[in-house]
């Protein structure tokens, strides 16, 4: 079939061919952020370029656990297909398995020959192109946080390398097997923008943080970045888990996303030496705007059940609508560099959330903000969560999607049949929790009651 390929196929085939990869992993997100694929031998790689590969749109509505929900376009039409067509300027070779590279991917509704309704990539291609009418390009560097655990005793996990205190480290005390070096160097080969990591706070916790660049290419290299440091666990015979709180006698991981903007010139809209703190109007009016959109924002941030119970005092997982200047307490943070590097830290994000999702929702929020040219309420001061000082940002996940199908004008930016996919797969999730007898009730009823 290679024979076919049109001359940009064939430029990338040769460029394979000698790299001696023969298989590539066409690798796409569903809502969840979770990765999909499918490989396919190099040969057949041109006819997947042209036509397609034919996947289930339905898997956009699959839930951790295998089941389908009942969404429209999905049960209701009889389980249609997609077809995602590789995103050949993407490809990486994978240096953890030899003779593999693996691709982004564009998802197409046959029907329509437009994006899927659900496709996180396209949605944030959507956002970013209303930005750019206002003659705003966001840029973004995100940082990640997670949990490496070892296989327990008797079935199930335990946290990697238990032992207190290991804040902020780097080598051995920490890291006994030497995961973090590891890990650092395959994501190098790989091309994802790794720049450095540490062990974080609780034991077994690590922070890779990721240089920063265009929108779009940030979430694709966040999305790769999580679906390696779950293979990379995976080889280990460990398992690497982004989930926000999974512990009860620790906190949480967050998702932090630092994000400027860039205007027609190339120059940080952000930044103006004679404005408020350093910040120019746009920086103001994009904080004001993610500030009036929080609630909404909550749902693609902290999108599961469990997000929820990373918040609280003391956490530093901002469950206040504020915002500070170099305080790490508030909700949105902006760093003291100002110049190329003026940007906000916006830290409601765990380290769940869908990357394409949460940047697009922030951007759209920024937008939002612009266009509405309202300034922020005065920065906090000093250490936060004083519920006199700040409006309180949704505490469950029911709140949150409450607060998402409200917020018409963010819905309007996102896409209307996105936010119905998402709500009725968010809800199903909830649904199936409250049916759900957890171990917790258990040990406190069965005893005495």
């Amino acid at each position: 079939m290679s024979g076919h390929a049109s001359p940009l196929v064939r430029q990338h085939l040769d460029r394979l061919a000698e790299q001696h990869v023969d298989v590539v992993r066409v690798i796409y997100p569903d809502l969840t952020g979770t990765d999909r694929a499918r490989d396919v031998l190099l040969d057949h790689l041109p006819s997947a370029c042209e036509h397609g590969l034919a996947f289930c749109r339905a898997v956009y509505h699959t839930t951790p656990r295998g089941e389908t929900v009942d969404i429209a376009g999905g049960l209701d039409a009889g389980l249609p297909d997609v077809a995602v067509i590789p995103d050949l300027a993407t490809l990486a070779p994978l240096p953890w398995e030899p003779g593999v590279a693996w691709c982004h991917a564009d998802v197409i509704d046959p029907v329509t020959g437009g994006p899927a309704p659900e496709s996180p990539r396209d949605l944030l291609r959507g956002v970013l192109a209303r930005c750019a009418e206002h003659g705003l390009r966001p840029v973004v560097g995100p940082e990640l946080e997670y949990f490496l655990c070892d296989p327990a005793p008797g079935g199930g996990w335990r946290r990697y390398a238990e032992a207190p205190g290991n804040v902020y480290t780097a080598g051995r005390r920490g890291d006994p097997d030497g995961h973090l070096i590891r890990t650092l160097r395959h994501l190098r080969d790989l091309g994802v923008g790794a720049a450095a990591g540490n062990h974080e706070f609780s034991s077994g916790q690590f922070e890779i943080n990721l240089v920063h660049s265009a929108a779009l290419d940030a979430a694709d290299r966040a999305f790769w970045f999580k679906s390696a440091i779950k293979e990379l666990a995976r080889i280990e015979g460990r398992l690497a888990t982004f989930m926000a709180k999974p512990f009860n006698d620790e906190g949480g991981s967050g998702f932090h996303l630092h994000l400027s903007c860039e205007d027609a010139d190339g120059r940080n809209a952000f930044d103006d030496p004679a404005g408020p703190h350093g910040l120019s109007a746009t920086a103001r009016h994009a904080i004001a705007g993610v500030l009036a959109h929080a609630p909404a924002l909550a749902a693609l941030a902290n999108p599961t059940i469990n997000s929820y119970k990373r918040f609280g005092p003391d956490t530093l997982a901002p469950w206040l609508i504020d915002w500070g200047l170099d305080n790490r307490s508030a909700m949105i943070r902006v760093p003291p560099e100002r110049g190329a590097g003026a940007r906000f830290e916006l830290r409601l994000g765990d380290a769940s959330a869908n990357p394409y999702l949460l940047i697009a929702g922030t951007a759209a929020a920024a937008l939002l903000g612009v266009r509405a040219a309202e300034e922020p309420p005065a920065p906090l001061v000093g250490y936060g969560y004083d519920r006199t000082k700040a409006p309180v940002l949704p505490m469950t996940l029911t709140d949150a999607l409450a607060a998402f199908e409200a917020d018409t004008a963010l819905i309007e930016l996102l896409g209307k049949d996105f936010a119905a996919a998402f709500l009725a797969y968010k809800r199903d999730e909830i649904a199936r929790f409250q049916r759900h007898v957890t171990d917790w009730e258990f040990a406190e009823y069965s005893y005495h009651l």
